[in-house]
């Protein structure tokens, strides 16, 4: 034995060999063979078939046998007995050649692999007619890094891996190892040698809190029956079609009796039927990639690439959104590419440096929520992302991604003080990595994934967001308006005599409405963390603020945009949401909150099916004005139209009923009142109109004019009737 491979040894018995494929496996050299073992448990050792023996090196758990090379092929298996006198075999991982393809590992080190996850992480594979896993992970800046499960105790002698180059990319296939095996990596730190076990950043499924470790998914066995879902999705024009979403968090829509986990196939029949009675077109999923912290709602991820397995594995999710699809029910998904947390099993100081994320925590940290940001500028992060993206569109069948906190991404200053942040190369506050990124993300998922949507949940007044990139914009599909959302919530919690002095809240939207393809949301941030729920929100009494209520929903189902609610919301939850209990869904025994649902059930019915309500959500020619000026008696009217449709909407935000109040319309005839949020139906006060004829009396402008009652904290909808 050479002095070259004394010291070799020594490295792979203090674990830190950066190749044990150096030492360990099958060495031809002439006319002479060497197999060598690394087995920490064995007494004896055995080369099948041949069943040749090796010899312990002394004082060592290293095995050798030395011989002619004809006598071992170059595919052989071990057969050992343990301490505890049981016998063992397994093909020698290390007699199999590298498997990782340079052309991938060159696409991924550029930034360019929009599908890392098909050769990074943990894969069953059969190579040369042998069934086993093929593990590779990215740690650049580690000395060592080995395959540590319970199929090894947890020992990162066992199972090191070999790396490939300069890539940074380290990789084995382990024979014989059974899916669902449970594994991390064990990273030793180059330099100072300390040891970390590691999530690994691409596995698909990850045991349920408060384990963290991950297991080796097997190969989907899925039929998918959505075929027609998604070719009708790649021709659908989005743009002009009705979209009213239904906000979920799975935890806590509904429960077991005892207050349990429903799986995802427990929630599909469930949540579909009851979204489609509803007469919601979406439901949008809080992200649902594996967290380890239920209060984080699914915002601080620790496995990007698997489905939490609270409600089960990757292919009851599977089933989920097939379900969903065959349904008629798409479904979005909350997707998080801002920050991560700090979870020492998960990407922080993955391999003992900032690999993930930036290393300057005045870029690469976000102190208010206690995570850091990922380094836009590193090519593999790009392609960890992007890849993450996609893996959601493609292998789900996700129908569009909303990226969480996209300000947060935008501004280098974003929630931090002077002197807490870098300005860019040019010394302003923009992001300019993960702007590149975002238009990158957005071109390449439009592009692979025909008719998917991407929506940014962006807070501030950020130009062109959901603009094409080639125009300078950021190239996302719809972008949340939050300004109208604050506006008009604020404008709600006023008492109505004070809401004349407000009235600017309910116009300012119009002006920028269409400067961007606006989702209207009242989300699951508005009802917690002492906000109170929508229904606590309004003003007034009990009977003015279920009134309110169903006055707010009218305006947010006749305005210009798509649609979005969160659950409890669509009955008048009166509580805050909670993450740790079901909705309170008893308060459908109550008829105010039965008739929340039931004017929930209309608006959806009413704006899917007139085409004034949606065709034009994002054009001027959609909305006009009737009357905006009304701010002494708190009343606001306008049009809906798409070409022969068209509709008029009277909101009237005072308790006080108006009777003949006249505005303005362009035809003679009739018109039918279609929708009245006053209306009994709802447990409203029951003041409305019937059929009103156009008189010929000039009005605000138009040639006619009708005269109609306004009900008390309610909006109207009429039809000209031919």
């Amino acid at each position: 034995m050479t002095t070259g491979i004394t010291t070799d040894i020594q490295r792979i018995l203090s674990a830190s060999h950066h190749d044990p494929f150096a030492v360990l496996g099958r060495h031809v050299q002439g006319k002479k063979c060497s197999i060598r073992v690394l087995l920490p448990q064995a007494q004896v050792v055995q080369i099948l078939p041949a069943q040749l023996a090796l010899t312990r090196l002394e004082n060592t758990d290293f095995f050798e046998w030395v011989g002619n090379p004809h006598a071992v092929s170059s595919i052989y298996k071990i057969r050992w007995c343990d301490t505890l006198g049981q016998w063992h075999e397994q093909y020698d991982p290390y007699c199999f050649p590298p498997q990782l393809s340079e052309f991938d590992l060159h696409l991924f080190n550029e930034g360019k692999h929009r599908h890392a996850y098909t050769f990074l992480g943990a894969h069953p594979r059969i190579i040369d007619g042998v069934t086993g896993v093929l593990f590779a992970v990215w740690s650049p800046h580690a000395e060592r890094v080995s395959v540590v499960g319970d199929f090894n105790q947890w020992d990162g002698r066992v199972h090191p891996m070999r790396v490939r180059g300069n890539s940074g990319v380290w990789e084995l296939f382990i024979p014989d190892l059974p899916v669902e095996s449970l594994y991390k990596f064990e990273i030793r730190q180059r330099g100072t040698g300390q040891i970390t076990l590691k999530a690994d950043p691409y596995a698909q499924g990850l045991e349920q809190r408060p384990r963290t470790a991950c297991y080796v998914v097997p190969p989907t066995q899925h039929q998918w029956q959505d075929a027609q879902w998604l070719a009708e999705r790649a021709q659908n024009q989005w743009l002009k079609r009705p979209m009213s979403i239904y906000e979920v968090h799975l935890g806590s829509w509904q429960r077991t009796e005892t207050g349990e986990f429903l799986s995802y196939r427990e929630l599909a029949p469930r949540l579909v039927a009851y979204v489609r009675e509803l007469g919601f077109t979406h439901i949008e999923l809080l992200p649902i990639a594996e967290h380890p912290y239920d209060p984080s709602w699914g915002y601080q991820v620790t496995g990007f690439y698997a489905p939490t397995s609270r409600f089960g594995s990757p292919d009851d999710f599977r089933y989920f959104v097939d379900y969903c699809h065959q349904h008629q029910i798409g479904v979005l998904l909350d997707w998080v590419a801002g920050h991560f947390p700090k979870d020492a099993h998960g990407l922080a100081q993955f391999d003992g440096t900032a690999l993930y994320e930036y290393a300057d925590p005045r870029k690469g940290e976000h102190k208010e929520w206690g995570t850091y940001v990922f380094n836009y500028a590193r090519h593999e992060v790009r392609s960890f992302l992007i890849s993450n993206a996609l893996y959601w569109l493609k292998e789900f069948h996700i129908d569009g991604l909303r990226v969480d906190a996209v300000a947060s991404m935008l501004y280098l200053d974003y929630s931090r003080k002077a002197g807490e942040w870098l300005p860019n190369a040019y010394g302003g506050n923009e992001h300019i990595e993960a702007i590149e990124f975002l238009r990158e993300l957005n071109s390449i998922t439009h592009a692979e994934c025909i008719g998917t949507l991407m929506i940014a949940e962006e807070s501030t007044s950020w130009a062109q967001v959901t603009r094409p990139t080639w125009v300078g914009g950021l190239g996302f599909s719809m972008k949340w308006n939050m300004g109208w959302m604050h506006d008009t919530l604020n404008y709600f919690s006023q008492d109505p005599i004070y809401r004349s002095y407000h009235h600017q809240l309910l116009t300012f939207g119009m002006l920028y409405a269409f400067s961007e393809n606006f989702v209207l949301p009242f989300s699951h941030d508005e009802v917690v963390h002492g906000k109170r729920s929508l229904l606590d929100k309004m003003a007034g009494d009990t009977w003015q603020k279920f009134a309110n209520l169903r006055l707010l929903y009218t305006y947010l189902w006749t305005y210009s945009g798509k649609k979005l609610l969160f659950m409890g919301c669509e009955f008048a939850q009166g509580r805050e949401w909670s993450e740790s209990r079901a909705l309170d869904w008893e308060l459908l025994n109550i008829p105010y909150h039965q008739g929340i649902q039931t004017l929930v059930k209309d608006l959806n019915h009413l704006y899917c099916q007139s085409p004034a309500l949606h065709q034009l959500d994002f054009d001027r020619q959609g909305f006009a004005w009737i009357d905006c000026h009304d701010s002494a008696q708190s009343v606001i009217a306008y049009k809906r139209c798409a070409g022969e449709s068209q509709l008029i909407i009277v909101l009237n935000f005072t308790p006080i009923p108006r009777h003949h109040y006249r505005i303005g319309v362009a035809q003679a005839g009739t018109y039918q009142e279609i929708f009245n949020s006053d209306s009994e139906y709802y447990q409203g006060s029951n003041v409305g109109n019937g059929e009103l004829t156009a008189e010929a009396i000039a009005w605000m402008g138009e040639t006619y004019s009708i005269e109609l009652t306004l009900p008390p904290l309610a909006g109207v909808v009429l039809q000209w009737v031919e």
